[in-house]
């Protein structure tokens, strides 16, 4: 009997280094960044128990199982910490403090690439949607399909509900234009609908943006009906190879009476002005968020556009190889009255930024930013400009 096993173990051994392996490709990358800034007067006012400095670190890990040529699995995970607190920032460092970020099929069957589980998605350039998700994504040549489980049982807006996505790119060598349509189920019969066209041209030097988008819907809870859109433009030229202008604006309605039945504020879905989760755009650094997205300057609606008309020129300038430096001006104002802030100016910020490659891979940025406050972000009579100053080490691999 032991010669017998044996005998059997050197076969399996055998076959096991004489069978066909199963070729999985294995591929690792990832994201790291620490910062330390400094802001103050964000509130509006004189107050430094409500300004921050601080460190913080993000890691992000992915992996990815390419099976074949049409099957791959995603995998990518978060670790976020301020330097000192709770997590693995603090003294000792063990923590659990590990997030999923993504973990997704992406597999092709003929010409239909789908993706199913938890992934990415930018829509309108996050006007509409910038953010991570859980549902199924399907491309088939130049139309793409979208669903996104947005809530379960109540879990985020109180009911279950989804977003159903459709967009189709027409492309050529000078323009891509993309017209989209995405309908999303609120709580009870309530419903809203995004009609959007975006479109991009490339004249060589010059390039242009734009994104057009009108929403509708109603709110069964408040009989109310939504009317609101959104109007984006941009662009950028280059003047030398080491030296070019950029710009843009945008538009997006607000609601001019928040007791009536009519909601015109862009992305809101009730008279209380909740948002549509996902929508992201990232402009100011202060009143935008910007590179250190901890908190915005007060009354601003932050990366949710909605209710404000903001314009911005700038310039970047590569100095040399490894730096490059940038300087814009942002202009901004409320549309309509909120709860906290008149429809007046936010205000005129300069922001200011430089890049250096210390080594390659291995990038240091350095802002600068300062809000000459308006009446839309002063609170009261102790009015102070907010401003921020701040460093960031990363790196991408």
């Amino acid at each position: 009997m032991k010669k017998f096993m044996i005998a059997a173990l050197v076969a399996i051994v055998g076959i096991a280094f004489t069978a066909p392996a199963f070729a999985v490709e294995h591929e690792f990358g990832g994201y790291w960044r620490v910062r330390a800034y400094t802001n103050g007067n964000f509130g509006g006012v004189d107050d430094s128990s409500k300004d921050i400095s601080m460190w913080d670190s993000r890691t992000r890990l992915y992996y990815t199982a390419q099976i074949n040529d049409n099957l791959k699995f995603v995998n990518k995970f978060e670790m976020d910490t301020n330097w000192g607190d709770d997590t693995y920032g603090n003294v000792g460092a063990d923590s659990v403090a590990v997030e999923v970020k993504n973990s997704y099929v992406d597999f092709n069957l003929g010409a239909l690439n789908t993706k199913i589980g938890t992934q990415g998605l930018v829509l309108s350039r996050g006007f509409l949607f910038d953010d991570d998700f859980s549902g199924i994504n399907m491309t088939f040549g130049s139309t793409t399909f979208v669903f996104a489980k947005i809530d379960e049982n109540g879990a985020n807006m109180g009911d279950d509900a989804s977003l159903f996505h459709l967009l189709h790119t027409v492309a050529t060598d000078t323009f891509t234009i993309t017209p989209g349509v995405t309908y999303v189920d609120l709580a009870d019969e309530s419903y809203t609908y995004f009609l959007a066209l975006d479109a991009d041209v490339n004249l060589g030097a010059a390039t242009v943006w734009t994104s057009l988008l009108y929403q509708g819907g109603d709110v069964d809870a408040t009989d109310s009906d939504i009317s609101a859109f959104l109007v984006a433009l941009g662009g950028s030229f280059a003047i030398t190879d080491a030296f070019s202008i950029h710009g843009q604006a945008f538009y997006a309605s607000g609601d001019d009476d928040a007791t009536d039945d009519d909601i015109e504020g862009f992305a809101t879905i009730d008279n209380a002005g909740s948002y549509i989760p996902g929508n992201s755009y990232y402009w100011s650094e202060i009143m935008g968020y910007g590179t250190f997205d901890e908190i915005v300057s007060a009354n601003s609606p932050a990366d949710n556009i909605s209710n404000i008309m903001a314009v911005n020129l700038g310039t970047t300038f590569k100095a040399s190889e490894k730096l490059s430096l940038s300087a814009d001006i942002w202009y901004a104002e409320l549309n309509e009255d909120t709860a906290t802030a008149r429809d007046e100016a936010l205000g005129t910020e300069i922001d200011l930024g430089a890049t250096y490659q210390l080594i390659d891979g291995l990038t240091l940025d350095v802002v600068a930013a300062y809000l000459f406050a308006d009446d839309a972000t002063y609170d009261g009579s102790n009015d102070e400009d907010p401003y921020e100053i701040g460093a960031q080490l990363s790196l991408s691999f």
